[in-house]
């Protein structure tokens, strides 16, 4: 009888490398779409937050009340980069971009004075801009001449975040019901080569508790460590697409990375449990020629 545990237990082993290499393999394809989606959110977020406002002040604003009004925007907790724009920086930044021809038929000045800000990616929409218009205009009357954003880019850029969120999440609940069921035929194959070994443990006058925890236990084990080397695989390979595409950088998250890795070892782990255990016990309730 010892010996059939030995041999059962040698057999295993080649099982239970295979089980750990399968789900790691699935748990970074689930990893590597993950990060895309991060840096599809990250894509969004910069593009937004890459979109200025400009609040033009009418000409004969005060520099006092001019400057409360700049204190204010800078006071509000999704303002970016606020800068005020004289009539001299607006002339340096209107000859940089474009030509001076206008000085041969103008002898002033003819640009205003404005405040020039960014808005952090939730509030680039129209709706939340058009109330920031109108809560600035109510509280500085008579300074803001017009409040100004690039309305189609805006739309734009928030229709095509949202519409590539939502490919995103469908791919990943599609890719979740995937990594569940691969892992389960994986455990399960695994499990299978185990089944006389569980069947005569139970022969022998073993409980179900005590034949499920070490097997429990090794499933935790072998979630860890397939997480390991698929975390360790998604952030090899985010480096070295880093490394390639260098804009790439721009968009890294460590704190998305993070969060996506505890997912990763919290699917597989549960997973593995669950799966192995449900192995056991349906083994444990078949009858021995059932087995062969």
């Amino acid at each position: 009888m010892a010996q059939f545990g030995k041999a059962s237990s040698k057999k295993s082993k080649p099982s239970y490398g295979y089980a750990i290499i399968g789900i790691a393999l699935v748990l970074f394809l689930f990893g590597i779409v993950g990060w895309f989606f991060l840096n599809l959110r990250k894509t969004g977020d910069y593009f937004k937050e890459n979109i200025q406002v400009h609040t033009y002040l009418n000409r004969d604003a005060s520099k006092k009340r001019i400057d409360s009004l700049v204190k204010y925007i800078e006071s509000i907790p999704y303002t970016n980069k606020v800068e005020y724009v004289t009539k001299e920086k607006a002339i340096e930044k209107w000859n940089t971009e474009n030509d001076t021809t206008w000085k041969k038929f103008l002898k002033n000045n003819p640009l205003p004075e404005s405040i020039d800000f960014y808005v952090k990616a939730n509030y680039v929409d129209e709706d939340s801009l058009n109330i920031l218009s109108t809560n600035l205009q109510s509280s500085f009357p008579g300074i803001i001449s017009e409040f100004q954003f690039p309305t189609e880019t805006v739309a734009k850029v928030s229709t095509y975040v949202k519409t590539g969120g939502i490919i995103f999440l469908i791919a990943a609940i599609l890719l979740t019901i995937l990594v569940v069921f691969s892992i389960d035929n994986t455990i399960r194959l695994a499990m299978y080569s185990n089944r006389f070994l569980i069947k005569t443990m139970q022969m022998v006058g073993a409980t179900r508790g005590f034949i499920a925890k070490p097997i429990n236990q090794r499933a935790v084990i072998n979630g860890l460590i397939a997480s390991g080397i698929a975390i360790v695989a998604i952030w090899s390979s985010v480096i070295l697409i880093e490394g390639i595409l260098p804009d790439f950088k721009l968009l890294h998250d460590n704190t998305g990375l993070v969060l996506l890795f505890f997912v990763i070892v919290v699917l597989g782990i549960t997973i593995s449990l669950a799966s192995t255990h449900r192995a056991v016990i349906k083994y444990l309730k078949m009858k021995l020629d059932d087995l062969y």
